[in-house]
């Protein structure tokens, strides 16, 4: 018997599994990544919103390429470099004309502040290590880059890793993992903090999607590249008993009055930049010139605990 170590803990996916899985879908990618363009598109408007130029760029995690059309022209971009775990969407990408390279998220081959812009769409969910990620990529924007992500989390497929978990200890006695772990709003924010970024924002959004049935949503996921990529997964074929069990019990939670499966997926959104001299930043206690009582056009009402005042009001 091996013992463990704490990063062996911290190995919660296979990254070969995932690289596999994207290879294999990398030729179909574009029949099934409705998912991905939709992000895209909410990232573009995000993107919009800043007035500022970014005209060097990295698409992490871009899989074929699909950001390049909805970023094409936004904000000054010039030159949009694709990166992606998996070879074979990155020759997909090239297929299609444009700039990309093979690279692990979780190391990193660019020189430090080479970028104006990183931006990734529904990739960083299948990273280990979350909180290096982050700081590499902080480390290769330039002086007041922009940092602008989106990963599945929330409480994204839990009514599906609930009914295979129900179904395996019904037909089996025992259960195994079958669907990822994810992260929430509050404990990405603090990992953009913890990597350095200035000005750190995260916020959360959801996209419902429906299927006709819920075997149909499950070959999709396998299209999108989404399958089971647990390190510690089963590597046995599933037993169809347990597949139809938890494919019943998921339409009876998530059905909708047409009898079709209905989805929702939990959007994380982050936003960080490279820390520089000239950003905006956050007064010193105390030093504020204006009561709030004075601008909200109220009486201020102090209590007996309150502290003497001295310095600045709030």
């Amino acid at each position: 018997m091996s013992s463990s170590s704490p990063a062996d803990d911290a190995v919660v996916f296979d990254r070969r599994q995932v690289r596999r899985q994207r290879d294999r879908a990398a030729a179909g990618y574009g029949d099934h990544d409705f998912l991905k363009r939709e992000i895209g598109a909410r990232l573009a408007e995000r993107l919009g919103d800043v007035k500022r130029r970014f005209p060097l760029a990295l698409d992490l995690g871009a899989h074929d390429g699909t950001l390049a059309e909805p970023l094409a022209g936004v904000n000054g971009i010039e030159t949009l470099v694709h990166a992606d775990l998996s070879p074979a969407m990155c020759a997909a990408a090239r297929a299609r004309g444009l700039p990309a390279v093979a690279a692990d998220e979780e190391a990193l081959p660019f020189a430090a502040g080479a970028f104006d812009l990183v931006v990734s769409a529904l990739s960083l969910h299948w990273v280990n290590d979350l909180p290096g990620a982050l700081l590499q990529l902080n480390r290769v924007l330039k002086p007041d880059g922009l940092f602008l992500a989106a990963m599945i989390g929330g409480h994204s497929l839990s009514d599906l890793r609930a009914a295979f978990m129900e179904a395996e200890l019904a037909v089996t006695g025992g259960a195994a993992p079958r669907v990822s772990p994810m992260v929430e709003v509050r404990d990405a924010g603090a990992l953009l903090q913890r990597a350095g970024f200035a000005l750190p924002v995260t916020d959360g959004d959801r996209v419902t999607v429906t299927w006709p049935d819920p075997l149909t949503a499950m070959r999709e996921l396998q299209a999108m590249a989404e399958g089971n990529a647990m390190a510690a997964r089963h590597r046995a074929p599933l037993r169809r008993e347990v597949l139809l069990h938890a494919a019943s019990l998921w339409l009876d939670r998530c059905g909708n009055a047409e009898g079709r499966l209905t989805v929702e997926f939990d959007v994380i959104w982050l936003t960080g930049w490279h820390p520089d001299p000239g950003q905006q930043q956050p007064l010193r206690p105390g030093s504020a010139k204006t009561r709030l009582a004075d601008a909200l056009g109220t009486d201020e009402i102090r209590l007996p605990t309150d502290p003497p005042r001295g310095g600045g009001t709030v």
